[in-house]
């Protein structure tokens, strides 16, 4: 049997590889509508509830501490590991959507954290369980194949921008409300047209000692290290790019927002796609490792002369965030499928759930400290303090790069 097709369903047909991270990334998308849901609508929530400064970070913040939440209980019990991914990927999906439309009938500035919290949490069960399914069926070519499903994810997170940018006259709650259904068909699809592939155990037994055992091996420390690097820079970059833009064009606010801004945030956001997909392409043959580090280096470079750009015409601004959206998040993929290599076979899912549970609780740091830079030196140079994250994560892959990891 060719390497590209491996056993399949229960009657004897083949199911292809390629095939289900298709249909897996379809999921992955729709599902992960529901992380900027809310951020792309903050303006009109923050003028509704009469938020105030305090209270718009926490909610900006609160799908981040969530889903940090949420992949710490799910690493201590190894539920990614212990319950199928694609179940567990379902079940997620429907309970973040949930979560999400409850937004729609929130009566103040709690209900809004409140439930922009349990959607982080939900949404724990989405990611790292997806990433584990692609995992599974691929081997040689799984960078690759984890950079086509970050591409996804990524896409998914723009898409709410690209609906503000669109139509200023769309309600926040029919935003919330679509962004809800996309995610519970995201979970269909992972349980009716995706299987387990045969490259990561489908479950295992529980372990209380897997989360020490997965990060015994120096690879997948440095991995981790590299990816804690790259997450400084990432969600803080897609949480403010809209309100770097809209000062840029010239909007002046309390919470900086203007369609022209959810545009510019939409092209950096979904511009990773592109950077996800040809990274993979190419790591799996010059190494991972090293893809990752070039990314790094030149999305370090953007964060440190972004204020370059600032108030520059659109037609620079735009371009500027398609190269940093592309360098952005090109590492991701490549930083997970590091860990998914270095990780025991029966642990992989904990194993990223731990990767992402660290990287995602440095984001709340780097999020939270933007808009506190801003009040002082302004929106033009306030991504330079994110800068040394991706630098210092290339550096701590250099223990990896020698070899085509």
């Amino acid at each position: 049997m060719p390497s590209h097709v491996r056993p399949g369903s229960a009657d004897g047909q083949a199911v292809k590889p390629a095939s289900q991270l298709a249909w897996l990334s379809l999921a992955m998308f729709l599902g992960m509508t529901l992380w900027f849901s809310a951020t792309a609508a903050n303006a009109p929530i923050v003028a509704e509830f009469h938020l105030t400064t305090a209270e718009t970070a926490w909610l900006t913040m609160a799908v981040q501490g969530g889903f940090v939440l949420g992949t710490l209980i799910s690493a201590i019990l190894n539920l990614p590991d212990i319950i199928n991914p694609r179940r567990l990927f379902a079940i997620g999906c429907v309970l973040g959507a949930l979560a999400n439309v409850a937004l729609v009938g929130a009566g103040g500035a709690v209900a809004l954290i409140a439930w922009r919290v349990a959607t982080g949490a939900a949404l724990a069960w989405v990611y790292p369980p997806g990433m584990k399914v692609a995992a599974g069926w691929f081997e040689e070519r799984r960078g690759a194949a984890l950079g086509m499903l970050i591409g996804a994810l990524t896409i998914g997170s723009a898409f709410p921008h690209l609906l503000a940018s669109a139509s200023t006259t769309i309600p926040w709650r029919t935003l919330m409300e679509s962004a809800s259904a996309l995610a519970v068909a995201g979970g269909l699809i992972v349980v009716i047209a995706v299987g387990d592939g045969p490259y990561v155990a489908s479950s295992a037994r529980f372990d209380p000692a897997a989360v020490v055992r997965v990060f015994a091996d120096r690879g997948t420390r440095l991995a981790t290290l590299g990816y804690l690097g790259h997450m400084w820079e990432l969600y803080a970059v897609w949480t403010w790019i809209a309100a770097f833009a809209s000062a840029s064009f010239g909007v002046v606010a309390a919470t900086p927002s203007s369609p022209a801004g959810s545009a510019v945030a939409f092209v950096t956001i979904g511009s990773g796609a592109i950077g996800s997909a040809a990274a993979g392409l190419f790591a799996d043959r010059i190494g991972k490792a090293r893809v990752a580090t070039w990314a790094m280096l030149v999305s370090g470079v953007c964060s440190a002369v972004a204020g370059v750009a600032f108030r520059a015409p659109a037609a620079l601004l735009f371009v500027f965030a398609v190269i940093w959206g592309v360098a952005v998040v090109a590492d991701s993929a490549q930083l997970s499928a590091l860990v998914a290599q270095y990780s025991p076979r029966d642990h992989v899912g904990t194993a990223l759930t731990v990767q992402t549970c660290a990287g995602f609780l440095l984001t709340m740091a780097s999020i939270r400290l933007l808009p506190i830079v801003a009040q002082t030196v302004g929106w033009q140079w306030v991504f330079v303090c994110l800068a040394p994250g991706p630098f210092i994560g290339a550096y701590a892959l250099r223990g990896l790069t020698g070899s085509r990891a």
